[in-house]
C-alpha cells in the first residue's frame, strides 16, 4: 500500500474502538489464510494500552493484513487473503468487543457520514456540479435556469460575501485613469518607499529599473547598446541622470568651517577643504573623508565639493555632493563635529503649482478611488491639488536643516533640490551650445501680477552683474571651439543664466557637431587653453534658495507651451516669448576623465550641469533632441572601469556601505548558486575557491601579517594603526625556501589530486577570543584593515612595479620620477607602519582570458617566470584538483533529512503529534552546501599551489584597450614581498585564477596615481 493510501486508510479507520485489533503475524492455519485470534486476555491488555495513548485510534499498518513474504498481486490471487470464502473472512472477525467503545465508533461514522452529504466536498459552486450536457451559460447569474432542486443551495450561495460584486470605483474606465490629477495622485502613492527622479517615467519606458538606497533607478537599456554605449563616450556624447546623489550643504564662518572639516580629511591622501583653487569657487575638488581624527582608519568615503565663490562676507556656503549609501554616515559625523544637534525651525511649505493661475487653495486626498476636488463655501470646484515637483515625498513634519548654537554653522540636507545631469564625451561642448542660450538681458518686468523673473530684472538693474553676465555668455560659447572637455582645467566651473531650453526644441531629432573653423584662429580660445575660465565666472545665481524656489514655482507648463505653439501663424517656426521666457540659473562643472596613468589620457571628461528642481524633463528632452545617448548605474560602472578609478561603493571595503554592498552581493550569488541543480552547480571546493562570493579581505590581510611574523620579518600587534606597530628583525622571508614550498607540480601532474588537511586541523579565521573581543569593539570601528591611500607610498610602489621592457629602464624611470630604489631600508617602515593594509591595482592580461569577479590574484613561481621566458606563448599553469572534504558530511546531512523526514511522516500516519526538531542537531550541518567551504576559512594565502595576493572587484574584456583587465585589492605585505623576490625584468607579473577555473593567466600589475 502507498503512502497516500496509508494516509487515506489510517483517516477512515482513526475512531475505530481498540478492541477491534488483528494479529500482527499470521498463524498456522489449514485451508490457507486464516490467522490466530488474540485471547481475551491480550484482548484487554491490548485495549488498555491503546486507551492510554495520547492518539485519537491505532495504527493499521499493511503488516497486520499481510505475511511478509506475500506482495501485492498475491494478496488476491494467492491462498487465503481476501479470497479465502467465507471461512477467511469469518476467521477475521474477533470474538470479543466493547460494545459501548464500538456504538461509540459506529455512531461517529454515521455523524461524518451526514456530514459529508450534506455538505460540498470541493469549492465549486452548485451550477459546477451539474454534467456539462446540463450547464447553461447564465446558470451563473440567473437562478432560476438551474434545476428546481438545486435553486435554493444556489440563492444561499449568491448571497454570501465572496460572490457577491465588488463595488465599482468612480474612476473606472481608462481614460479616467490617465487623467492628469489622477495620474500624479496615483505616480505619488507609488514612490513613497522609493523616490522617483524627475526623468523616472521616460527611464521607465526604456529602461531596465531597480530600487536602490531609497531611489527608483534606470539599471541598463533594454535595449542592445553596450558598444554603442562606449562608442557614446569616446567619440560622442553619453548621457546620464545624477540626480540621486545627494547635496549637503553647511553655511557659516569660513574659519570656523575649515578647522573643523580639517579634522575628517588629511593632506597625505591628497586634497583637502583648505585647497587655494577649490576654496575661491573657481574649481571642484574632490576626497576621501573619515571619521574625526581617525584618519587612515573609519573610512566614511568619497565625496566631491563646491565653495561658492567669495562675495565680500566672512560667512561662505559650501556644497559636499556625496552618494546616497554614504549620506547617512557623513551626515552623521559632520553634525556630530560641528555640534549641530538642533534642527531649524520646521517650515512647511506649500505644494508647488506649475502655473500661476494655479494659486487656489487645495486639499490633498490620498484615496484613489474618489474625485480629488474640493467644494468652497460657494459651491465652486477648486482646482485640483498638483504634484510637489522635485522631493513630493519628503515629509514635511521631518527636519532637513541642523543649526549649532555654539558656532552658528548650519547644515542643510538640499537632495532633489539640485539635480545634477552628467554629459560625457568629446562632443559634450556641442550639446551644451547647442541647447542652452545664455538668458537676454531684461530690465522691466513681463507681469506685475505674477513674480515671474522680478530676481533677473532686479539683478539686471546692476551693471557689474550684467558684465559678469555677458562674459560667462561669451566664455560659454567659446566651448564650441575646444575639441574636448579635457582641454580645460580639471574641475573648471563656470555659472551661467540661461533661457527656456524648450523653446529652441529642433523638430525632429539631430546630432551636434562641432565647428572648428568658426574658431580656428581664435585667440580667445587659445586664453582659455592656458588659463581657463576667469574666477569671476565661476558665480552663479543657484546658490540662493529664494531664486531657485521662485524658478521652481514660476515655470511655465508644457500645456502652456504648447498652446503658444498652436497659436503661430507659421507652424514650426520659432517660439518667441520675449519677456515672458523663463531664466534659470545652471552651474557647469568640469569632469577631468582618465587622469591616472599613461594612456588614454582625458577619455571619458564631460561636463555637470546642476539645475533648480521641477526643470528636469525640460533640460532632458532637449539633450536627447540632440543626438545624445542615455546610460544607466551599469554604464556609470562601465565609465569608471575604463578609468580604473574606483566605484562607489563597488570599491571601497573599508566603509560601512561598501561592507554593506558585499554582504548584499554575497547573499544574491549565493541565492543564484542555490537555484541551480547540484549538478550543473561547479564544486568550489574541488576547485581550491574558498570564498567565490565574498573577497575576504580581513582574513587576507591578516594571513599576510601572520606569515611575515613566522617567517621573522617583523613582529606588531595585529593592529592597523601606524603608531601602534613595534618590529624586531630586518629580514623577510627566505626566497628560495619560500618557492620552493610554492613550486607547482610539472604540467604532465596537473591532473593529481590535491590532499587537503581536514577542517578540524585547518586554521581559523578568529578565535574565540578575538570573536568575543569584536563584539566590545566601539561601534566606529569598520574593519580591521585600511586601504593604502598615500599618493607619496602610492607613488613609490608604482615606481617599484611598472612594468620593463629594456635593460636598466626601471633604474632610469626610479630617478626620473624622483622615487628611492626599493631596498630594506626603504620598504621595511612601510610594512612597520601599515601591516595589514590593501593597495588599489588594476591587472591588464598579456594573453587571452577573461578575468572575472571575485578571480584570485596569485604570486608565480620561479618555474613559472622560467616557463615564461622560454616559451612566450605560454598562457600559465594549472591548478591541481583539490579533495572535497564536504562530500560526506553533506551525504550524511542528506541520510538524516530522509530519515527524519519518513519518520515524521509515521508519526503523522499514527496521529502522534510530531516531536519538536533539535535545534542544536540541525544548527550544525544546516550551511553545509556541497560544492562551499562549510567551515572557518584555513589560511587563504597558501590553500592553493599560488599564494594568493588578493581578489579582483571587476573585470570584464575592455574596449578601450583591446584585452582583459581587472581591478581589484592586493595586499600591501604581500606585494612587497612579491616585488622584493622577483627578477628586475619580471617586476609586477602576477597570476590571475577566476572562482571557477583551474587554469591561471598571467597579468601586469600596475598602481596608477
Amino acid at each position: 500500500m502507498s503512502g497516500a493510501r496509508e494516509k487515506k486508510r489510517a483517516k477512515k479507520m482513526r475512531n475505530q474502538p481498540a478492541s477491534v485489533t488483528l494479529p500482527a503475524e499470521p498463524g498456522p492455519f489449514s485451508g490457507g489464510g486464516s490467522r490466530a485470534c488474540p485471547t481475551p486476555g491480550d484482548v484487554c491488555s491490548e485495549q488498555q494500552q491503546k486507551f492510554s495513548n495520547q492518539s485519537s485510534g491505532p495504527s493499521y499498518r499493511k503488516d497486520q493484513y499481510f505475511s511478509k513474504g506475500q506482495s501485492r498481486g498475491e494478496r488476491g490471487r494467492g491462498r487465503g487473503g481476501w479470497q479465502g470464502g467465507h471461512q477467511s473472512v469469518s476467521e477475521e472477525m474477533p470474538k470479543y468487543i466493547t460494545v459501548s467503545a464500538f456504538a461509540q465508533a459506529r455512531a461517529a461514522e454515521i455523524s461524518a457520514m451526514l456530514k459529508a452529504v450534506s455538505q460540498k466536498s470541493s469549492n465549486s459552486l452548485v451550477f459546477q456540479t451539474l454534467p456539462r450536457h446540463m450547464r447553461r451559460r447564465a446558470m451563473s447569474h440567473n437562478v432560476k435556469r438551474l434545476p428546481r432542486r438545486l435553486q435554493e443551495m444556489a440563492k444561499k450561495e449568491a448571497e454570501k460575501a465572496v460572490h457577491q460584486k465588488k463595488e465599482q470605483s468612480k474612476t473606472k474606465c481608462r481614460k479616467a485613469r490617465r487623467r492628469h490629477i489622477n495620474l500624479v495622485a496615483e505616480f505619488n502613492h507609488r514612490q513613497r518607499k522609493n523616490i522617483w527622479l524627475e526623468t523616472h517615467i521616460w527611464h521607465a519606458k526604456r529602461f531596465h529599473m531597480v530600487k536602490k538606497w531609497g531611489y527608483c533607478l534606470g539599471n541598463s537599456p533594454t535595449e542592445k547598446s553596450y558598444r554603442a554605449c562606449y562608442r557614446a563616450m569616446t567619440k560622442q556624447c553619453l548621457l546620464q541622470d545624477l540626480s540621486y546623489y545627494c547635496c549637503l550643504e553647511l553655511k557659516g564662518k569660513e574659519n570656523e568651517l575649515l578647522k573643523q572639516l580639517a579634522r575628517i580629511c588629511s593632506t597625505d591622501a591628497g586634497l583637502t577643504f583648505q585647497e587655494a583653487s577649490c576654496l575661491s569657487g573657481r574649481f571642484e575638488g574632490s576626497l576621501n573623508l573619515y571619521r574625526a581624527d581617525r584618519y587612515p582608519e573609519a573610512m566614511l568615503g568619497p565625496v566631491t565639493f563646491i565653495w561658492k565663490p567669495r562675495d565680500g562676507s566672512e560667512n561662505r556656503q559650501l556644497w559636499i555632493w556625496v552618494h546616497p549609501a554614504l549620506k547617512q554616515d557623513i551626515l552623521r559625523e559632520l553634525k556630530a563635529i560641528f555640534q549641530c544637534s538642533e534642527p531649524e525651525e520646521i517650515c512647511i511649505s506649500e505644494p508647488v503649482t506649475t502655473s500661476v493661475q494655479e494659486e487656489k487653495q487645495v486639499e490633498v486626498v490620498t484615496s484613489l478611488g474618489n474625485k480629488r476636488k474640493k467644494e468652497d463655501k460657494e459651491g465652486e470646484k477648486a482646482v485640483p491639488v498638483k504634484k510637489i515637483i522635485g522631493d513630493g515625498t519628503r515629509d514635511p513634519f521631518q527636519s532637513y536643516s541642523w543649526i549649532s548654537r555654539t558656532t552658528g554653522i548650519v547644515i542643510s540636507d538640499r537632495s532633489m533640490e539640485i539635480l545634477r545631469y552628467r554629459l560625457i564625451g568629446p562632443l559634450s561642448h556641442s550639446i551644451l551650445t547647442e541647447t542652452l542660450k545664455a538668458a537676454s538681458v531684461q530690465t522691466e518686468m513681463a507681469d506685475s501680477e505674477t513674480e515671474l523673473n522680478n530676481w533677473w530684472v532686479e539683478n539686471c538693474k546692476d551693471s557689474e552683474k550684467v558684465s559678469l553676465h555677458q562674459c560667462q555668455s561669451a566664455v560659454f560659447e567659446l566651448l564650441e571651439g575646444m575639441s574636448s572637455p579635457s582641454d580645460m582645467p580639471p574641475g573648471t566651473i563656470l555659472g551661467l543664466t540661461v533661457g527656456d531650453p524648450r523653446v529652441n526644441l529642433p523638430k525632429k531629432k539631430t546630432k551636434a557637431m562641432p565647428d572648428f573653423e568658426k574658431y580656428q584662429d581664435n585667440d580667445k580660445v587659445r586664453q582659455l587653453y592656458l588659463k581657463g575660465v576667469p574666477a569671476d565666472c565661476a558665480h552663479s545665481f543657484i546658490w540662493d534658495h529664494d531664486i531657485c524656489k521662485n524658478v521652481t514655482e514660476n515655470k511655465i507648463s508644457e500645456q502652456d507651451l504648447n498652446h503658444m505653439r498652436a497659436q503661430l501663424l507659421v507652424p514650426g517656426s520659432h517660439l518667441d516669448l520675449g519677456p515672458c521666457e523663463s531664466k534659470i540659473p545652471i552651474l557647469l562643472v568640469q569632469q577631468p576623465g582618465k587622469m591616472a596613468g599613461e594612456d588614454r589620457p582625458g577619455w571619458g571628461s564631460g561636463w555637470d550641469i546642476c539645475l533648480p528642481k521641477g526643470w528636469g524633463m525640460a533640460f532632458w528632452i532637449p539633450f536627447i533632441y540632440r543626438g545624445v545617448r542615455v546610460g544607466g548605474l551599469q554604464e556609470a560602472l562601465k565609465h569608471s572601469e575604463y578609468q580604473r578609478t574606483p566605484h562607489t561603493p563597488n570599491d571601497f571595503p573599508d566603509c560601512q556601505a561598501g561592507m554593506q554592498f558585499a554582504k548584499e552581493l554575497e547573499a544574491s550569488l549565493l541565492e543564484k548558486f542555490k537555484r541551480r541543480p547540484p549538478a550543473k552547480r561547479a564544486n568550489y571546493v574541488k576547485l581550491g575557491t574558498l570564498s567565490p562570493f565574498i573577497c575576504p579581505w580581513g582574513q587576507l590581510t591578516k594571513n599576510w601579517e601572520e606569515r611575515m611574523k613566522a617567517s621573522g620579518g617583523f613582529l606588531c600587534p595585529s593592529s592597523p594603526h601606524p603608531n601602534c606597530c613595534t618590529t624586531e628583525g630586518q629580514t623577510l622571508c627566505d626566497p628560495k625556501a619560500e618557492a620552493v614550498r610554492e613550486a607547482s607540480p610539472e604540467n604532465d601532474e596537473a591532473e593529481e589530486t590535491m590532499e587537503i588537511t581536514s577542517s578540524e586541523g585547518a586554521l581559523k579565521t578568529e578565535d574565540l577570543t578575538s570573536t568575543q573581543d569584536f563584539g566590545e569593539r566601539d561601534e566606529t570601528k569598520t574593519s580591521d584593515f585600511i586601504v593604502l591611500r598615500s599618493e607619496k607610498l602610492l607613488m613609490q610602489l608604482s615606481a617599484w612595479c611598472y612594468p620593463t621592457a629594456g635593460k636598466d629602464r626601471r633604474i632610469r624611470l626610479i630617478s626620473r620620477l624622483g622615487q628611492k630604489e626599493m631596498t630594506e631600508d626603504v620598504f621595511l617602515p612601510i610594512l612597520m607602519s601599515y601591516p595589514r593594509a590593501l593597495v588599489w591595482v588594476n591587472l591588464s592580461l598579456l594573453r587571452k582570458g577573461n578575468p572575472e569577479l571575485h578571480a584570485m590574484i596569485c604570486i608565480p613561481t620561479e618555474d613559472d617566470l622560467l616557463h615564461l621566458s622560454k616559451d612566450k606563448l605560454f598562457c600559465g599553469p594549472q591548478e591541481p584538483k583539490h579533495r572535497d572534504i564536504f562530500k560526506d558530511k553533506v551525504q550524511k546531512q542528506k541520510e538524516k533529512k530522509k530519515k527524519k523526514k519518513k519518520k515524521d511522516n509515521v508519526k503523522s500516519l499514527e496521529g502522534d503529534p510530531a516531536d519538536t526538531p533539535d535545534e542544536e542537531a540541525t544548527e550544525d550541518h544546516e550551511d553545509l552546501i556541497l560544492g562551499l567551504w562549510s567551515d572557518a576559512l584555513p589560511d587563504v594565502t597558501s590553500h592553493c599551489s599560488r599564494t594568493v595576493l588578493g581578489y579582483v572587484t571587476r573585470g570584464d574584456f575592455s574596449l578601450a584597450v583591446g584585452c582583459g583587465e581587472a581591478l581589484g585589492f592586493v595586499s600591501l605585505t604581500g606585494l612587497i614581498y612579491m616585488l622584493h623576490n622577483q627578477p628586475a625584468d619580471k617586476k609586477g607579473l602576477v597570476l590571475l585564477r577566476t572562482p571557477a577555473s583551474l587554469q591561471y593567466r598571467f597579468a601586469r600589475l600596475n598602481i596608477e596615481v
